[in-house]
């Protein structure tokens, strides 16, 4: 119950709009196995306000999905968003490949996600604890998460593509690991650099390119 008392503490030193500080690689709590909360903490205020504050700081940065340890606190909770604006201006074909369509507001609690077949897809992803840079990451494209909503009820998501991307993103970070675990370390770039060189590639000449440089 400390994690909760701490945040109890913040609320009291806070205005009504509350934007959370997003912790960056290097702290601990990145690194821990986040605890579930029963179904009397989510009912509280204090779970209730950290909900509210992580949309807002979400939206805030903005990003697709905020894990409460990305804001210090170690709990089985997350939130899931993409907004149409945030792909008003992306090409339709960049879109359909990545199958990324708009996500209503989710509350993710205590999920159990269930891999759904063997195939594995790559993309490059960013993380809001990591800024400034992105990598390939091979995520399965089909995912099953039994979770606890907002409300503490029992809720089922089945997604896939961009929707699966994020979920497991988002749900390792509960399990402390981040995206540089699992990603193609040779692709690591600046997002300055990504935009300069390899957004117009496809992953394949992605890393062939990789490949070639490495062998020279």
């Amino acid at each position: 119950m400390a994690d909760l008392l701490h945040f109890q503490i913040y609320l009291q030193n806070q205005a009504a709009s509350l934007r959370l500080k997003i912790v960056q690689s290097g702290e601990p709590v990145l690194r821990e196995a986040a605890r579930p909360l029963s179904p009397e903490e989510i009912a509280s205020q204090e779970i209730q306000r950290l909900i509210e504050a992580m949309k807002e700081t979400m939206r805030d940065a903005p990003g697709v999905g905020l894990a409460a340890p990305q804001v210090g606190y170690a709990l089985q909770l997350a939130v899931i968003e993409d907004r149409p604006e945030y792909t008003r201006d992306a090409p339709r074909e960049q879109l359909a490949e990545r199958e990324r369509r708009p996500i209503p507001l989710q509350v993710v609690i205590n999920p159990k996600l269930i891999l759904l077949g063997d195939p594995e897809i790559e993309f490059f992803e960013g993380c809001l604890s990591l800024p400034g840079f992105m990598a390939i990451v091979p995520r399965v494209r089909e995912v099953r998460v039994e979770c606890l909503d907002e409300r503490a009820k029992p809720r089922v998501i089945e997604a896939s593509g961009w929707h699966a991307r994020i979920l497991q993103h988002e749900i390792d970070h509960l399990h402390g690991t981040l995206y540089v675990d699992r990603m193609v370390s040779r692709s690591l770039t600046t997002i300055e650099n990504y935009n300069r060189y390899w957004k117009e590639k496809s992953i394949a000449e992605v890393k062939a390119i990789l490949v070639t440089d490495e062998r020279r």
